[in-house]
Formats: C-alpha cells, sequence, structure tokens
C-alpha cells in the first residue's frame, strides 16, 4: 500500500467509519418522513394543502435565497473589476503545479495547454495525467509539444520548447487514480487541478497562487467557471440557462464560505496545498465526484486535529469549461452529479447536525440533508400540479399557481440582485445580460428546473443500482470556444 493509500485509509469515513450520532439519524428520518406525509396529504386532501409537497418547496427554496443574500450583502462595497489584483512581491513564493488528468481528450488538450502557456503568471509545472488514453493523445503530445511518450507508469522529459510541461502515462484507472498519481509525484507547494475541457484566463494562476500566499491556513480554493455549449439551438439554450444557474450557484458559495461552510468546489479548476492533499489522502477512486467528497475529509481533518484550515471560491480567478449542450449529455452529467453527493452525504452522515464541526454540521450538512430528497419534493409538486389541471380541479389548480408566480416573483428580484453582486464580485459583465436573466428566470421553473430534478432523481437511481459508468461526453462546446478564442494553432515541435 503507498503512502497516498495508506492516509486515504486512515481519513477516510468510508474505509474507517464513524458512529452516526442519534441526531444525525433523527434529521435524515425527518426528511424523508415529512416527504411521506405531504406526499399522502396529495392524495386525500382537495384544496391547496394537498399542495402541501410543493409549499414545503417552495418556502425552503425561499429560505434558502434569503439566506444567501443576507450572506452575500458585503458583495455591495466590494471594489470594481477586482480580477485584476496587483502582484504580491513575497520572498516566500510558493511553487505550483497544474495537473490535467486527461482519458481521450485529444481534441481539445492542445487547446487548455494553449491557454496555460498564455498565464500572466506561468506554472511551474504542468503534467499532463494520461488515464490510459487510446485516442490521438500521444500524437499530439508528440507533434506539438515533442513529448517522448515514456513507459507506462513513467513520466516524460520536459517538453523542448515548454520546459515546464511534462506527460504522465498511467493505465486506464479513473480520474481520481490518474490525481494521486500526479500528487505523489509532483512536488509543488500548490496543485491545481484543470480538466481538459477548461480553458482558464490569463491572471487566473496569478489570482489563485496569491490567494494562497496570503492565506496560509487555505488549502482549497475554487476559481469562477463560466459554462460554454456548442453553437446549435439546443447548446444555445443549455448555455443559456447553465449561464445563470452557475450564477448563483457560486453566490450560494460565497454565502457559505462566509458561513465556514463551503464544501463544493469545482475539480475543472480547483487549488489545493499538497501538504494538506497528503494528509488526507488525495482522492478517492470510489466517489463519483472526487473534488466534493475531498473537501469534506480537509474539513474533517481540520476539525479533528485543531488546524483552522479554510477553503475558499476567488471571484478574480476565472475559466470557461465545456459544459452539455444536449438533453441526454445534460442528464448523464446531473445523474453523476447528485450520485457522487448522494454517495458523499451518505459516507460523511456523522457531520450532519455535529455541533463539533461548527456552523458546517450544523447548519450545511443539514441543509445538504434536505438537498437529498429535493428534486423528489420539487416533481412531486409538479406532478400534484399536472394532475390538479388533468382532473379539472380548476380552483386548486389556480391556487397552485398563484402560489408558483409568487415564488417567480421573488425568484426574479433574487436572480437581478444575484447578478449585480456577481458583477461586482468577479468583474464579468461579458458573460451576463440582463434581459437574458429576467426571461430565464421567467422560463426556468416550467423548464431547466424540472429537467435538474430529473436529472439528480435520475441520480437516485444510479446510486441504489450501483451503476458507475455515465458515457462520454461531447467536447463541442470548447471547440467551438477554441475557434473564436484561439485561431492560431500551436506550433509543432521537433523531437530530440
Amino acid at each position: 500500500m503507498s503512502p497516498l493509500d495508506q492516509a486515504l485509509a486512515d481519513a477516510s469515513p468510508r474505509l474507517n467509519p464513524r458512529p452516526m450520532p442519534l441526531l444525525s439519524l433523527a434529521i435524515y428520518l425527518a426528511v424523508f418522513a415529512l416527504w411521506i406525509v405531504l406526499f399522502l396529504r396529495g392524495l386525500f386532501l382537495d384544496n391547496i394543502f394537498a399542495w402541501s409537497a410543493g409549499i414545503l418547496y417552495v418556502s425552503y427554496d425561499t429560505f434558502l435565497l434569503a439566506f444567501v443574500t443576507w450572506r452575500t450583502l458585503p458583495l455591495k462595497n466590494w471594489p470594481l473589476q477586482n480580477a485584476a489584483a496587483a502582484h504580491i512581491e513575497d520572498p516566500s513564493h510558493l511553487s505550483l503545479g497544474v495537473i490535467i488528468a486527461a482519458h481521450n481528450e485529444a481534441a481539445v488538450l492542445s487547446v487548455t495547454i494553449e491557454a496555460l502557456r498564455a498565464q500572466s503568471d506561468a506554472p511551474d509545472f504542468i503534467v499532463i495525467a494520461d488515464d490510459g488514453s487510446s485516442d490521438a493523445t500521444r500524437e499530439v503530445l508528440f507533434n506539438l509539444y515533442g513529448l517522448m511518450p515514456p513507459d507506462l507508469g513513467g513520466i516524460s522529459a520536459p517538453a523542448p520548447q515548454f520546459p515546464a510541461l511534462r506527460w504522465l502515462r498511467l493505465p486506464h484507472g479513473g480520474k481520481a487514480r490518474a490525481l494521486n498519481a500526479t500528487v505523489a509525484r509532483l512536488d509543488a507547494d500548490i496543485l491545481l487541478t484543470v480538466d481538459a475541457d477548461t480553458l482558464l484566463a490569463p491572471d487566473a494562476i496569478h489570482a489563485m497562487r496569491q490567494a494562497f500566499m496570503r492565506e496560509p491556513q487555505l488549502v482549497a480554493a475554487t476559481g469562477i467557471l463560466t459554462p460554454v455549449c456548442a453553437k446549435t439551438l439546443t447548446g444555445r439554450l443549455f448555455q443559456w440557462f447553465q449561464t445563470y444557474e452557475y450564477v448563483r450557484n457560486f453566490m450560494s458559495r460565497f454565502a457559505w464560505m462566509q458561513s465556514h461552510g463551503l464544501l463544493l468546489i469545482s475539480g475543472a479548476f480547483a487549488g489545493f496545498r499538497r501538504e494538506a492533499l497528503l494528509k488526507v489522502g488525495g482522492f478517492d477512486p470510489e466517489c463519483l465526484v472526487e473534488d466534493y467528497e475531498v473537501i469534506h475529509r480537509l474539513h474533517r481533518w481540520s476539525v479533528d486535529h485543531r488546524l483552522g484550515w479554510s477553503v475558499r471560491v476567488l471571484g478574480n480567478a476565472h475559466a470557461r469549461t465545456d459544459a452539455p449542450g444536449t438533453l441526454p449529455a445534460f442528464l448523464r452529467q446531473r445523474r453523476r452529479w447528485f450520485a457522487g453527493f448522494l454517495q458523499t452525504q451518505y459516507w460523511n452522515r456523522d457531520m450532519t447536525g455535529n455541533a463539533r464541526f461548527g456552523q458546517l454540521g450544523t447548519i450545511m450538512l443539514p441543509i445538504k440533508a434536505v438537498d437529498t430528497l429535493q428534486p423528489v419534493y420539487g416533481l412531486v409538486a409538479v406532478a400534484l400540479l399536472l394532475a390538479s389541471l388533468v382532473t379539472g380541479h380548476v380552483t386548486l389548480a389556480g391556487a397552485i399557481l398563484g402560489v408558483i408566480s409568487a415564488k417567480i416573483a421573488i425568484d426574479l428580484a433574487f436572480h437581478l440582485w444575484s447578478l449585480h453582486l456577481y458583477r461586482r464580485w468577479t468583474g464579468d459583465t461579458e458573460s451576463t445580460h440582463i434581459w437574458h436573466a429576467v426571461m430565464a428566470a421567467l422560463i426556468e421553473p416550467f423548464s431547466f428546473q424540472i429537467l435538474r430534478h430529473l436529472g439528480a432523481a435520475l441520480g437516485w437511481v444510479m446510486l441504489l443500482s450501483r451503476k458507475t459508468s455515465w458515457g462520454r461526453q461531447n467536447r463541442a462546446g470548447l471547440l467551438a470556444m477554441s475557434g473564436s478564442s484561439h485561431r492560431d494553432e500551436p506550433r509543432p515541435c521537433r523531437a530530440p
């Protein structure tokens, strides 16, 4: 067993389970029992309270909006254009390495590498963690960068014209194993995980490095991601909805960061202090969302050892990432995300309601316990509304639509306010538009929101059926974007 595997065995609640406190069990049972009661009310009542599942769903979501609004108020005084932070002159310069875990990503790999070459603060190392690729990855790395293919399990010499770039060839074992193999080999203070379908803005690495230099207790950070889809009709629709979904999500992350309860970082563009990753055993190969799961272990280790570690979302570190632009691809992505979320909740169930973990245990994780069934509540609410329309309960349907209309008005107000704060925080005024946001807020409850719930419900099916395969994503969005922003192809290198 490698030192990293041993550390994972010691730190992982999956491999080293903790007893589940009665309060944690009570929280999960209450969420499930309440759904059963509210569902049965829909079968036996004929007034507005027949839609109790929907009323609770709307009330819960409104509570979350109010919480995010309260915790993001500091952003109203945030300095504009914060992304252009000044360089910090510090003798304790932190070395930074980038890991690109790639399995059959030849079509987009060079685009991602070129974005890294264009950084204002160049990374010290870039390692392509080649997870058993069987496509043209070898040709791309050899023809464009002069990297000689190393033996399986070995790492190449530096690229002739780009000495920071190296190639680690691995047998196919999944993203987490590819990341762990690189974490064990790459001797850098800070490690950035960047997906092969993600393009970093020119100052992104600078912002990430500065954040870790400013705060010694910072062990994990995520940047701001903007989704990009294929330039087809469905692609444009999915990009439209996902753009404003991402805005709200990152505002929510800021709110939870303010409450010391941030759990969700984006592995597509995330920074980790290597020493902390080694202590908790790196990424868990058995989890469907390894970037989400490892944050739980970092929080747990920090509390267990009284280290005061922190996790941040950085408004001045930007990237664009390929997002699903078709319905099947979108449902596959959300199915995996939610199944991985459920996995992680189960493994860390002892933290829910546990005051030892501060607001993370007493507020964030109980809310996450509710979130395990939130899509079920949402779909039941939609089903009950449709049933009232089909069965001719016009009065009931009218009352339900009245509640939904009030909720849309609240959502719209939050949508516009959060967009204003998001622009101040990130300095990004190009990817969002006010009237597009208004239209998204009005249409989303009857379209995109239902699809999100459907994908999450499929995550329950995926988890319970123990399926771990979700298919390959099409990188059409990144390719379309690179065609407009990276017109010059990288020049081929001559191998030595």
